[in-house]
């Protein structure tokens, strides 16, 4: 019996035989039809004289309609929505055509051939019928290819739109082994309702429902959460000991509806977003449209998301100039699929190098700069200051330049929140271009802004995936130092604050982003290895490397001396800094960049350390440099 019931489901039903049962179906509604309308007693004249033909011609109809319709060519244990209303529609318009020829031989033999009650009993009959039949088959083959006792038990947080739909996807998929045993929804109006079948429950019934269902998965389907509210019900669950699924943003549902494979676990980087970010997308608009933009480190992280987010303000042409080929490559062959080749440009060179950058310059001329070009290693520069300097403070200063030259309308200049108060080589000299470009800006008509913010999530070299891949490992996560905290920021909602400041920014400014609490690292870590199933300590490590060379505890956004004044964006704040004549540091960092050439480590960060007073290395092998 199991091997017919497999041979059964793994075979399509030929269309012919879905055709013939449909007819059937049509001739039982009818003869329903008939019974009902003379309350099962005997059928009356004319109606009984004129059965042949009232068959005949019910038949004859249905059989055109479902031809012409092809509602049996479809696959009747996949039946949805849409082939539903297809058969209501066939159906009806099938009883129009009847009712038509009813009045048609009203009019010719003074007679209905077939009483109006009894169409419209038929219509009924026949569109419950045949809807009804593929649902149950449908379900029967759900149920033996998925049976309820080899499903997982479910609950979906939230009720409402997103949760009844995320319900119907676990239900069509058969290869989802997912049982929805319950809602939990905050608004108490809800409790105690039923939702296709599934009962509602308020938040305090959470921990009831999976203990009394075995339930080992939790799905959050909410639209617009809040980045709070989100924290608060990953903490139940996580305390509650079950997997949490997240239900990606409507905007991310392919061709508006949610696939079951777009149900994934919970990221770490879901928990750290803040509230989605209002831009003022008329005044970006007006800057950006019509224009050459230049983007520097465009196959970055924040370079390559700066050109998804400027292309939406559809400027003339946007310049990518970055020397990682292959990133660069992938990237173009992103933009290259939504935009024209004349749109997008793509460029290998080095903006260290004078002359590539001025081909760049004197062949695009571009109207807006937007500089993230950048080592940005910590520990990497520490132990490579030439390179620190070539690439952040010269690269910096050759771009600035031919900015000035060119007439650039704008230059905005992505550096870091390591540049207040450094304690490493690659704080400084990101210090050191923002004194150089805000310097320069007094003495030019080009615009020079600068922007600081923290650690975006996802970026190559990032914590977050370097914890990913540990705990993938088995272990052990590595952190530096147990009170080390950061500051986190999604790369989008960085690179859309730098446009909102590189549009605001009049010139000279520093503008600081509010990156909202610092994170301790070692609660990050503990989340994401309870995020993933596991225990700390039991089945993973967690181990204190020590500070790495040049690393602080915390990172600062403005230095002790600086204060901010508001703008009229919540999250952008303008630092009040120290500002530097021209004339003054000009020299001092060109002397600086030359001492490249003599390769003496000693020699270049003592120079940094003249140019930025506030420079105290730490946990570093130039800590003596300031003694």
């Amino acid at each position: 019996m199991y091997q017919f019931l497999k041979f059964f489901w793994s075979r399509n039903i030929p269309r012919w035989t879905i055709l013939i049962i449909d007819l059937f179906i049509s001739a039982f509604s009818l003869t329903l039809a008939l019974f009902l309308r003379f309350n099962f007693e005997k059928i009356a004249e004319p109606e009984r004289s004129n059965l042949p033909k009232i068959f005949a011609l019910v038949l004859s109809v249905r059989l055109i309609s479902f031809i012409i319709s092809k509602t049996y060519k479809g696959v009747v244990r996949y039946t949805g929505a849409k082939d539903a209303s297809r058969i209501f529609i066939v159906v009806l318009g099938g009883s129009i055509v009847l009712a038509l020829s009813n009045i048609v031989t009203f009019y010719v033999y003074s007679i209905f051939l077939i009483p109006f009650s009894i169409l419209i009993i038929d219509a009924l009959v026949t569109m419950a019928i045949m809807i009804s039949s593929r649902l149950a088959v449908k379900a029967v083959y759900f149920e033996n290819r998925n049976p309820e006792k080899q499903k997982t038990n479910i609950v979906i947080y939230g009720a409402g739109e997103s949760g009844i739909i995320t319900k119907r996807t676990l239900d069509r998929d058969a290869a989802v082994k997912y049982k929805v045993v319950g809602f939990i929804d905050d608004d108490l109006k809800k409790s105690g309702r039923s939702l296709e079948g599934v009962f509602v429950f308020g938040p305090d019934k959470l921990q009831k429902l999976i203990a009394e269902n075995e339930v080992e998965a939790v799905i959050i389907s909410i639209l617009d959460i809040s980045p709070e509210k989100k924290n608060n019900i990953v903490e139940k669950c996580i305390d509650l000991n079950v997997r949490i699924l997240n239900v990606p943003p409507v905007t991310k549902w392919i061709n508006g509806e949610l696939s079951f494979n777009q149900i994934k676990n919970i990221n770490i980087e879901d928990l750290l977003e803040s509230d989605a970010i209002k831009l003022d997308v008329e005044k970006i608009s007006a800057q950006l449209g019509g224009k050459v933009v230049l983007v520097t480190g465009a196959a970055g992280s924040i370079g390559s998301e700066l050109t998804r987010q400027i292309l939406k303000f559809n400027p003339k042409q946007i310049i990518l100039l970055d020397q990682a080929e292959s990133a660069l490559y992938d990237v173009e062959m992103e933009l290259l699929e939504k935009h024209t080749k004349e749109q997008v440009e793509v460029v290998v060179g080095d903006i260290r190098s004078r002359e590539r950058v001025r081909n760049v310059f004197r062949t695009f001329k571009p109207q807006i700069v937007y500089h993230a070009a950048a080592y940005k290693h910590v520990p990497l520069m520490e132990d490579n200051p030439s390179e620190s300097i070539l690439t952040n403070i010269l690269g910096t200063k050759i771009l600035a330049e031919f900015a000035v030259e060119y007439n650039t309308e704008r230059f905005v200049f992505v550096s870091t929140d390591k540049a207040v108060n450094p304690t490493n080589v690659m704080g400084a000299s990101k210090r050191i271009a923002e004194i150089f470009v805000q310097s320069l800006g007094k003495t030019s008509k080009t615009k020079f802004i600068t922007t600081r913010f923290g650690n975006v999530l996802g970026s190559s070299g990032s914590v977050i995936p370097r914890f990913k891949k540990q705990i993938e490992q088995g272990g052990p996560v590595t952190i530096t130092d147990k009170n080390i905290t950061r500051f986190f920021m999604t790369i989008p909602e960085a690179s859309q604050l730098v446009l909102e400041a590189g549009c605001m920014g009049k010139g000279g400014e520093i503008y600081v982003f509010d990156m909202g609490k610092s994170v301790k690292i070692l609660d990050l870590a503990k989340k994401m290895i309870r995020l993933s199933g596991l225990t700390e300590g039991k089945d993973i490590q967690i181990v204190f490397t020590g500070l790495r060379p040049g690393e602080k505890l915390y990172e600062e956004l403005l230095a002790d001396s600086e204060n901010t004044l508001p703008t009229h964006h919540p999250q952008i704040l303008i630092g009040k800094v120290k500002k530097y004549d021209f004339d003054d540091v000009a020299g001092k960092i060109t002397d600086l960049i030359t001492l490249f050439w003599e390769q003496n480590n000693a020699e270049i960060v003592s120079a940094m350390k003249d140019l930025v007073p506030e420079f105290k290395s730490n946990n570093s092998v130039f800590e003596k440099l300031d003694k």
